[in-house]
């Protein structure tokens, strides 16, 4: 079901919301259709109806539930960015507890970020916004102690894990970004740590993800944890 509340406005963000629960879906709709610039692109109550959405409706955003019955999060996540076409859209996991391995599966499928689920309205428009423009991912401190936990977890395996393909074919600069960035560090953050432009740092990036085969901030954090460029607590 659509809502085509904001009109013909081209800027509004179109969000399609994912939660089993019908209160919590209803709260998250009502919240984006009174918030100027979204727009409600659709709601679904499982994994597999937002496969379906999804394709049907291309929004920009995912709320997604993380532990829903049948189809996982993880799974509709996988799912959804496999089939997208370019742009796809950028997915916010939504979870009950920060510390959580199915958030940390869900972003090694792609997800951009996650929110708790107890978060204020104010704070999940400005994440739906964040991960929208692709710039920061929201939170990044709590998703880095996220992904230390579970990297820590899985020290033995991930040490003899292949690094990814096009790791060795980063350039010092691309690697220096890479660990800032996994790091928590915003863009701004990063170009004033290495003296350059904001705008370079996006750039240096945007090749990396390129090369690594990654499709969100995120998933630039797991790799950097995972092939040990930045090693947890450090």
């Amino acid at each position: 079901m659509t809502d085509t509340g904001t009109g013909n406005d081209q800027r509004a963000i179109r969000v399609l919301v994912v939660d089993d629960q019908f209160l919590v879906r209803s709260g998250l709709v009502a919240l984006l259709r009174a918030a100027p610039g979204m727009e409600v692109a659709g709601e679904a109550a499982d994994g597999e109806e937002a496969v379906r959405l999804a394709a049907k409706t291309r929004p920009d955003v995912i709320l997604m539930d993380i532990r829903m019955p049948g189809a996982s999060g993880i799974e509709a996540t996988e799912r959804i960015l496999a089939a997208a076409t370019d742009p796809p859209p950028r997915i916010l996991v939504l979870t009950t507890f920060d510390l959580d391995e199915y958030v940390y599966g869900a972003l090694r499928a792609g997800a951009s970020g996650f929110l708790l689920k107890d978060a204020g309205p104010e704070r999940l428009l400005a994440a739906v916004t964040a991960v929208h423009g692709g710039d920061a991912l929201f939170a990044p401190v709590v998703t880095r102690r996220l992904v230390e936990a579970f990297t820590r977890v899985a020290d033995g395996e991930s040490a003899d894990r292949e690094p990814p393909p096009g790791l060795d074919a980063l350039t010092t600069r691309e690697v220096e970004v890479l660990k800032l960035v996994a790091r928590g560090l915003t863009n701004g953050e990063a170009a004033d740590r290495l003296f350059i432009s904001e705008a370079t740092v996006k750039t240096h990036l945007n090749r990396t993800m390129t090369k690594l085969g990654l499709a969100s901030r995120a998933q630039v954090v797991v790799v950097a944890y995972e092939t040990g460029l930045v090693v947890p607590g450090g």
